[in-house]
């Protein structure tokens, strides 16, 4: 079964994406800083928009790492978010080094729990991605998605890398959701290779620009893209 994952900003970006079919959104603020965390009232907003499930970004800067202060005002956000409507997060942290932190990762994740949640893209701009893929994956406690494009570039340039992992094993596979410079072109690769989550943000906005609201007949397209490529 596919998934399509489309970015909202708005509770009008939510109700297009649910009218053009998308399976979930992920709700966010900020996308000149690439997603930070969006504002309760946002959220609550956006459940009242759709019934789709939605994942909220937990995420206070621009950056991958995070300080003590910032991760103990996430750890707070996170039960007012939950209150708010998300049912999903999206979250993740690399250390100094460059490595998954795994220490700050997982104190945001338990106070996340029970809900589900999403590794994003820190993932790709690790020092080692390799080495990162395989600690993101031994992370357990409620982490069933990887948001990566397999490459700090984008999509264009790291289809080979996911479609690698993918092969490794079909636990792999099922966890991968390809995203970040994600085209059309690159569905049908990543789906031969049997992954079956996809996610978008400016690819479902006219002209390619985030000022412009999820276009539904957009959606409907990657929708229809998404379903004919991953069976």
């Amino acid at each position: 079964m596919s998934l399509l994952e489309v970015i909202a900003l708005t509770a009008e970006d939510a109700r297009a994406a649910q009218d053009g079919g998308a399976d979930r959104i992920e709700v966010v603020a900020d996308m000149a800083a690439d997603g930070l965390t969006p504002d309760p009232d946002v959220v609550e907003a956006v459940r009242e928009a759709t019934s789709l499930p939605m994942r909220v970004m937990l995420r206070a800067n621009a950056g991958f790492r995070t300080t003590g202060f910032e991760l103990d005002r996430l750890r707070r956000a996170a039960a007012g978010l939950a209150q708010a409507g998300a049912d999903g997060f999206v979250l993740g942290f690399l250390d100094p080094f460059g490595h998954v932190d795994t220490a700050a990762t997982g104190k945001l994740a338990a106070d996340a729990a029970p809900l589900p949640w999403t590794f994003h893209r820190a993932i790709d701009h690790a020092a080692d991605p390799g080495s990162a893929w395989d600690a993101v994956r031994g992370l357990g406690g409620g982490l069933d998605t990887v948001l990566t494009a397999g490459s700090a570039r984008g999509v264009d340039a790291g289809v080979g890398v996911l479609v690698r992992r993918a092969a490794e094993d079909p636990a792999s596979a099922e966890m991968i959701m390809a995203g970040g410079g994600l085209r059309r072109k690159h569905v049908a690769i990543l789906a031969a290779a049997g992954v079956t989550a996809f996610h978008v943000g400016t690819a479902v906005r006219p002209d390619g620009a985030w000022d412009a609201p999820v276009d539904p007949v957009l959606v409907s397209e990657w929708r229809s893209l998404v379903s004919a490529a991953a069976g």
